[in-house]
């Protein structure tokens, strides 16, 4: 697995991550603790040694990332996320100075370690000065309790007020084949700024693998019930695109999901996607994107697509689209 560095003075971490999320929280129905804690191990032994959780996604699903990596704790880097309301998405933002310790705390706990790598504003909270949020981080970093900063669909104007106080080392925002938006603003200003980049969603919630249609039904729990781009209309529609995908993976003898993951990893050298999944042989395939090299051709091929289809549906509910780009 080759590695990448998040950023002009961010942690060094494998090309690919492992977004550990689906594990316990919000896609699918997630695993038990011992599976989840068995393909943690089984991602890093392929190479993985970036892992990232959050507050948001319940303590067991930091719990899975602290006994997973525990034997090797000092070659990886895990990075977890502070902002919500006692830790639960649905109840508003919270990063009052007080309440982003409580969780520094926790987390340290949870994932049975003495440093949180990568500390990651999970929303930006409107009711708390930005510059408050990014020195009580600094404050953090130099305890010794966290190493990196980081700022999550934060916009532009906060990831500056942010970076002044202390230099964000990355940005997790969704990006894929079909959310494209951090490319008009975002990524220019991570560049200038020398922020490093983590697409999350980079397999567009499992659509882009080309196993789901508008006959797919999600269980109850499931976020994408409540997601416009999975309406039964906008997954039809959307279908042109996952056609287009698979009929270049098979030109490269290659699967769709590998397509979508190598050409994010084409677009800059300091982009690093965090796929999730439950199942080892998803892992496999997902990691197999690192090897593969896609030439100028490939990549015009995959942008003359892109030009000609438009994807349907929002990305988010307008209850949760008003939290991002803020």
């Amino acid at each position: 697995m080759p590695h990448r560095t998040l950023g002009a003075h961010g942690p060094l971490v494998s090309a690919l991550g492992f977004g550990c999320m689906g594990l316990s929280y919000g896609i699918g129905t997630g695993v038990d603790r011992s599976q989840g804690v068995a393909l943690i191990r089984q991602a890093f032994e392929q190479g993985v040694t970036f892992f990232d959780t959050a507050e948001a996604y319940g303590a067991l699903n930091e719990e899975m990332v602290g006994e997973a990596v525990e034997p090797f704790r000092d070659q990886v880097v895990l990075a977890t996320k502070f902002g919500f309301a006692d830790g639960n998405a649905q109840a508003g933002t919270d990063s009052r100075p007080e309440r982003i310790r409580a969780v520094a705390e926790a987390s340290l706990r949870h994932l049975r370690t003495d440093r949180i790598d990568l500390f990651y504003q999970h929303r930006v909270d409107p009711n708390v000065p930005m510059e408050e949020v990014a020195g009580t981080v600094k404050q953090l970093i130099a305890e010794g309790k966290v190493r990196h900063f980081g700022l999550s669909e934060a916009g532009a104007t906060s990831i500056r007020r942010a970076h002044a106080v202390q230099p964000v080392a990355a940005l997790q925002s969704e990006y894929s084949l079909w959310w494209r938006q951090p490319e008009e603003e975002i990524l220019p200003l991570c560049e200038e700024l020398g922020i490093g980049f983590v697409p999350f969603s980079p397999l567009g919630k499992g659509f882009l693998t080309g196993t789901i249609d508008q006959h797919t039904t999600f269980g109850k729990d499931d976020f994408r019930n409540v997601v416009p781009r999975f309406s039964v209309e906008a997954r039809e529609a959307n279908q042109a695109l996952v056609v287009e995908l698979g009929r270049i993976a098979a030109e490269k003898g290659v699967t769709p999901a590998q397509i979508a993951l190598a050409w994010l990893l084409a677009q800059r050298p300091w982009i690093v996607p965090i796929p999730g999944t439950t199942k080892s042989h998803r892992l496999r395939e997902n990691l197999g994107a690192a090897s593969i090299e896609l030439t100028s051709q490939d990549l015009q091929g995959i942008g003359a697509v892109l030009a000609r289809i438009q994807v349907q549906g929002d990305r988010y509910p307008a209850s949760l689209a008003a939290r991002t780009g803020r």
